[in-house]
């Protein structure tokens, strides 16, 4: 064989090469674009039930309702403005370090008028298929710590779990281990960490949800 067909033979393999490697890049590409279309439409299952009971517009503002990336620096939503001014200093507190370590903190749901929660507990009972079902995830206007101002539903993912690790230091709490994004202020987590997580709102004493 002449060097000239050796060289040529080389260039062809190379050429394949080249082209498996271009072929497995767009694969990996295409399938995390893929991945992400299904995440963004996935069951509402993995979301909060509030979210999934009523979505982001199905309320007013004044009766609660929050847009999509509503912050605790937001004013002039009554979601917002009507959380306890403590619970809301920490949520500021909060939202200002995890932004130094790049983590967003938004506020998905606070302060809910009584007709708001009514609504949601109705929507939970069909979704779930009784009222003591429902009441694992969507508390009574009478019980639920929204209504009083006294509990808030964050997210992203990212920012959930970044209040799981040092909500404590703002006196944060997640409250029920079924529902990572539902905080309240413990003032005395600051120094002696979060009180154990109850299973849902139905066991044990507490506010609702």
């Amino acid at each position: 064989m002449s060097r000239t067909t050796s060289s040529a033979s080389l260039s062809r393999t190379a050429l394949r090469m080249l082209a498996v490697v271009l072929v497995g890049a767009v694969a990996t590409v295409l399938g995390i674009a893929i991945h992400q279309s299904a995440t963004s439409t996935a069951s509402p299952s993995t979301g909060s039930p509030t979210d999934i009971a009523l979505g982001p517009d199905a309320t007013s503002v004044e009766q609660g309702g929050l847009p999509e990336g509503v912050t605790a620096f937001d004013e002039g939503y009554p979601g917002v403005d009507r959380l306890e001014p403590d619970l809301l200093s920490a949520l500021q507190e909060a939202t200002t370090a995890a932004a130094v370590d790049g983590v967003d903190i938004v506020i998905n749901s606070g302060w809910r008028s009584r007709e708001h929660q009514e609504q949601l507990m109705r929507d939970a009972i069909v979704k779930y298929g009784s009222a003591e079902e429902a009441a694992r995830w969507v508390a009574t206007p009478d019980t639920s710590a929204h209504v009083t101002g006294a509990g808030v539903d964050v997210g992203p993912f990212e920012g959930t779990l970044w209040l799981s690790e040092f909500g404590a230091r703002y006196g944060l709490c997640q409250i029920y281990g079924n529902e990572p994004w539902h905080y309240e202020l413990r003032p005395e987590a600051i120094d002696q960490g979060c009180p154990e997580m109850r299973a849902d709102a139905t066991h044990g004493p507490g506010d609702g949800h």
